[in-house]
């Protein structure tokens, strides 16, 4: 792996949580606006990882170049990496929702690799 793909990647992915927190702040917004049900804040943040997601492995994808899916699932992955890393550092632990959890993986992992697809 080259030292442009790392810087890539790290690029990639502060876009990402650039990215998600303006959607964070805005759904914020509207949760203090709205008075929001917790059911329609948990689709809200997974909507938020999959769009960030998405468009963090479009950017990978385009400084790929070359195989564009697997950079765009590698991005996924570290997104969730950081995220879960930033969940246990906080004092949270890990999530007593091991599906949950799996199911976040995913939805990143996913998300990434079609933005890398379609780049």
């Amino acid at each position: 792996m080259g030292s442009s793909k790392v810087k890539a990647a790290i690029r990639s992915l502060f876009a990402s949580y650039f990215l998600a927190a303006i959607l964070l702040v805005a759904l914020a917004f509207l949760l203090y606006k709205f008075h929001l049900k917790e059911s329609q804040v948990g689709l809200a943040v997974s909507g938020i990882y999959v769009v960030t997601c998405f468009i963090g492995g479009l950017l990978m994808g385009k400084a790929a170049r070359r195989r564009r899916f697997f950079w765009g699932f590698l991005l996924g992955a570290l997104y969730f990496a950081v995220l879960l890393a930033a969940t246990c550092v906080t004092g949270r632990g890990l999530p007593a929702d091991m599906g949950q959890m799996v199911r976040t993986f995913i939805m990143c992992a996913a998300s990434g690799t079609i933005g890398g697809m379609l780049s």
